[in-house]
This record gives C-alpha cells, structure tokens and sequence, in this order.
C-alpha cells in the first residue's frame, strides 16, 4: 500500500512528536532542563533528528529508525539518539500512553514483518 502525500506527512509529523517528546523526557529528568527547554547538547540531537526525519528517502516504507537497514545518522549521533530512546522508551508510558502504544505496536509489527520477509 502506497501512503499518499498527506499520509507521509502525517508519518513524518508524529515520527518528529515522538522523537521530540523522547529527547525531552530525557532532558528534563537526565539533566535538570525546565519543562519547555532543551540543554545544548539535547538541542543539538534533537534539531539533527528532526533533519535526519526530514530527509529520509524511506518514510513510505519504515516504521521507525531502528528499524531501518540504512542508518543515515553519524555515529556519534546514532549513539546518543541510542541512549536517549534506551532510557526514555520505557518512562514514555506514564508520560505519553498514546504514543508508547502506538510504538510498541509498531515495533511488534515491524518485527513480525521482518521476520516473514526474511
């Protein structure tokens, strides 16, 4: 099924919410930030994901990042947007039901997926 243009940027949209609502998660509880603000470091992985999220050629087709067979993120990034989603995907539940759930299923079914595929 292919996703329309509206579907995609939809796609996109709630890719960049969870991704901000992670990164911010983080944040405030790893490094005392405000509600509402970002520390350097954070802000920096945070504006590099959201690009990363702009210019991926794949967004018909993947579910998540993690997910996906090209990693388009450098490195050092990967690895912090790593230790970011490591820490903040489990206290996403009390935070942001919605979205965990809708994550998780994602994730279960991506795997289902990959696993007929392959």
């Amino acid at each position: 099924m292919q996703d329309t243009p509206k579907n995609l940027d939809q796609k996109r949209a709630d890719e960049k919410m969870l991704v901000s609502e992670m990164i911010a998660l983080y944040c405030r509880r790893q490094h005392k930030t405000p509600k509402g603000s970002l520390c350097p470091e954070c802000r920096q992985l945070h504006d590099y994901a959201l690009t990363r999220i702009d210019k991926c050629p794949f967004m018909e087709t993947k579910t998540f990042c993690s997910a996906c067979k090209v990693h388009c993120y450098k490195p050092e990034m990967r690895e912090k947007i790593r230790a970011v989603m490591r820490w903040a995907g489990p206290r996403m539940l009390p935070v942001h039901p919605v979205l965990s759930i809708r994550h998780a299923a994602v994730t279960l079914w991506s795997k289902r997926e990959a696993k007929k595929a392959g």
